[in-house]
């Protein structure tokens, strides 16, 4: 019993002492809630530095004397049925774009897509679209439209308008500059 009564005792008071060691200290409780707080308060700065860098991006690489804006609109449906568009500025393709379903649902409901947003010099430029797509009697359907502008100081923008028109049975492509 004498060799037995040492390893009882040791029992005993670990088995004593172990609940004390495993509180956890509040102390690091509040500390860990502070270091939360701080990386969250980061988290936001972050996030504003980065939508402040990407304005100054744009701003740097579009300013706003030699920007040019296109717009895409689609007020048509029974006529033509979209599935690409491509812009020339001066002769150089300067965007294309390839229509989902989804996407086409959107612009015939009177949903605007940017089409493009890129610099240009002050004076006489040509902007040509090419739109594609399924027209009357189910048939492939292609058709341009050409519009000579003045590029001022300011920034320009511009609208390509696919519409159908009742009077002939055909859709009708149109770029409109915006005042």
């Amino acid at each position: 019993m004498n060799s037995r009564f040492p390893v009882l005792l040791a029992a005993l008071t670990l088995a004593l002492t172990a609940p004390a060691f495993a509180q956890t200290n509040p102390g690091a409780e509040k500390d860990d809630t502070a270091v939360a707080e701080q990386v969250e308060a980061l988290k936001k700065k972050v996030i504003r530095l980065n939508r402040d860098l990407f304005i100054l991006e744009e701003d740097l690489l579009f300013p706003a004397n030699t920007q040019v804006a296109v717009f895409l609109s689609v007020d048509a449906g029974k006529f033509l049925k979209l599935d690409a568009v491509k812009l020339k500025v001066d002769d150089e393709i300067v965007a294309s774009h390839l229509y989902t379903e989804r996407q086409v649902t959107a612009l015939e409901r009177g949903g605007m897509q940017r089409l493009y947003v890129g610099n240009l010099k002050t004076g006489v430029h040509e902007m040509t679209a090419f739109v594609e797509g399924i027209g009357p009697d189910q048939r492939p359907y292609k058709q341009a439209a050409s519009l000579e502008f003045e590029k001022g100081t300011g920034t320009a923008a511009l609208e390509i308008r696919v519409e159908d028109r009742s009077s002939n049975y055909q859709p009708s492509v149109s770029i409109v500059e915006w005042e």
